[in-house]
């Protein structure tokens, strides 16, 4: 059993990805398993390597002890480049110059998730890849079934959930989809630990897997948020639950693992 604590470097560790960390470490205690820690930098306007050491340093001080030495998506580049070729080979993969204002204006509400579905405006365009576009992979129709070892059996169409699959943007960052579907078949991570706000995203990352030619398929754990109100979960601008606030505030790292198993549900 192998998995992964992924937290992005935008801000700082609040009592969400606490209540995460709890998840995954104690699954992989359970299993007799292994946590990786990698840093999901891909978006390289926004990340921050102030953050990044914070988060680090954080984990360490709450005694969230990883395997092996820390991943960071920046440094994977060829790996992302060299699947993408496969999927290129396979005329997968097409440039789009829709802008999201463009797509949320033409697109089609997704009542369950709350996204915006692409109308697959520029697959037919011939437009080329390379820098300025976005690049997406086709997703033709068809359901992705899986098993929620929380939430139970899932279906997901990702053709009808998010339309072709934006898999690098405009300023040439690679996307969370590709990033983390790449990572985890390259490193085999058998087991995904994460909040329901992700839940929607497994079909597609399902789908892209098996383009990428992944056979097994890892298991799936989408636990409870971490709530600020009923419609908003916490984020990393919440400074009253963040770690490091937290820790200025006097708490001890057993106060802050005790808070965050009261709200694990």
């Amino acid at each position: 059993m192998l998995t992964r604590f992924a937290p992005a470097p935008t801000g700082y560790l609040h009592l969400g990805h606490v209540v995460n960390a709890l998840h995954v470490w104690g699954a992989a205690r359970e299993r007799d398993g292994r946590v990786i820690l990698r840093i999901e930098d891909h978006d390289r306007q926004r990340s921050r390597l102030e953050y990044e050491a914070s988060i680090i340093e954080d984990l360490a001080w709450l005694g969230f002890k990883h395997d092996g030495e820390v991943i960071r998506q920046r440094d994977r580049h060829h790996l992302y480049h060299g699947a993408m070729q496969r999927l290129i080979d396979r005329e997968l993969v097409y440039g789009c110059t829709c802008t999201r204002a463009e797509i949320q204006g033409s697109g089609i509400g997704d009542q369950g998730s709350g996204e915006t579905r692409y109308l697959n405006t520029c697959r037919d365009k011939g437009i080329p890849l390379g820098d300025g576009v976005g690049w997406r992979v086709i997703m033709t129709p068809g359901v992705e079934r899986f098993f929620d070892e929380i939430l139970g059996p899932q279906e997901q169409d990702p053709s009808e959930q998010c339309g072709d699959l934006l898999v690098r943007d405009r300023m040439g960052n690679w996307t969370y989809q590709y990033a983390v579907t790449v990572d985890d078949h390259v490193q085999c991570i058998t087991d995904v630990i994460r909040g329901q706000d992700l839940l929607a995203s497994t079909g597609r990352q399902i789908r892209l897997a098996k383009l990428l030619g992944r056979q097994e398929m890892p298991r799936f754990r989408h636990h409870a948020l971490v709530m600020k109100s009923p419609a908003q979960k916490l984020s990393k601008s919440d400074h009253d639950t963040g770690v490091r606030d937290l820790r200025t505030a006097g708490w001890t790292a057993e106060k802050v693992l005790e808070k965050a198993a009261t709200l694990m549900g």
